[in-house]
């Protein structure tokens, strides 16, 4: 079964199970809390119920059809869809406190009247959270960044594996996972390494002069060194850069223009490299 005909059969059994759950709701009877209020909390939970599962199959739909307009596989997730999730959080959130609210035959309107400094002092409070969600709802519809884009936040530098309501998800070259918050994403500068049209690679290093006998030499052997993976790379790319010269010391940054973007690939060629620099070092002359 195709991941769009899955995905059809959850938007049906959704409807089902709404239809079902509709029904009963309007065949309950009316109930008011001086009458009996077990029933008014029944019918609060039922209608919650109806809610969540009414904005969840909304969700639902919508993710099948841009899925399958998109060709997206059950799988696979980008902005759009995780944007869609995002708000349906915040949504159900809304609804659950209304009915908790209910529970107590609160009514909002004289609530937040009543309680007009208590709710200025609470968004004072909450402030960033809420800039914290509207930060990622804004990044998840935004095509700036997606999941897999590989990227530089602030000194971080990974993969993105989630966009969710207040953090973004990076996995970097170490295999770690790092939160980082929307609102740092939204306001720092992003290098988006998967959107440049060119796919070159920089391995910064630094060498004491008296360990090298010349950089043509070291360029050479850095060259020879990675040819294994030389169907990978454009030809002709190679540069071993002088970056800064200090007293004892040279900082060097090779570089050199991959063919396609493989991260697992540059990981590789960067590790041999490294351990190339270590090794030419430590050999006598």
């Amino acid at each position: 079964m195709s991941s769009f005909s899955k995905g059809g059969l959850k938007v049906a059994l959704r409807s089902l199970l709404l239809a079902a759950l509709i029904a009963i709701r309007i065949n309950l009877p009316a109930a008011s809390y001086l009458d009996d209020p077990w029933a008014a909390h029944a019918s609060l939970v039922m209608g919650f119920i109806v809610f969540a599962l009414s904005a969840s199959l909304a969700v639902a739909i919508l993710s099948y059809l841009y899925r399958r307009n998109k060709k997206l596989p059950s799988s696979k997730n980008d902005n759009v869809l995780l944007g869609l999730r995002n708000i349906y959080y915040i949504v159900l959130t809304g609804a659950a406190m209304i009915t908790i609210l209910g529970f107590w035959n609160i009514d909002l309107k004289t609530l937040f009247t009543t309680l007009s400094i208590v709710a200025a002092a609470i968004a004072i409070i909450s402030k960033d959270y809420v800039s914290e969600i509207i930060s990622g709802i804004i990044i998840s519809f935004s095509r700036e960044v997606t999941i897999d884009d590989y990227v530089k936040i602030g000194e971080h530098k990974g993969k993105i594996i989630d966009i969710n309501l207040t953090k973004i998800a990076l996995l970097n070259e170490d295999d770690d996972v790092i939160f980082i918050p929307n609102n740092k994403v939204f306001t720092s500068e992003i290098v988006n390494y998967t959107r440049r049209e060119i796919k070159k690679v920089s391995i910064e290093f630094e060498v004491l002069t008296a360990a090298i006998e010349t950089v043509e030499e070291l360029e050479s052997d850095l060259i020879r060194s990675i040819q294994e993976y030389e169907a990978h790379i454009e030809p002709q790319s190679y540069n071993l850069k002088v970056v800064d010269i200090r007293k004892d010391s040279v900082s060097l940054k090779f570089q050199y223009i991959l063919r396609e973007i493989n991260r697992e690939l540059e990981r590789e060629i960067r590790r041999k490299t490294v351990r190339r620099v270590v090794n030419y070092i430590k050999s006598p002359a």
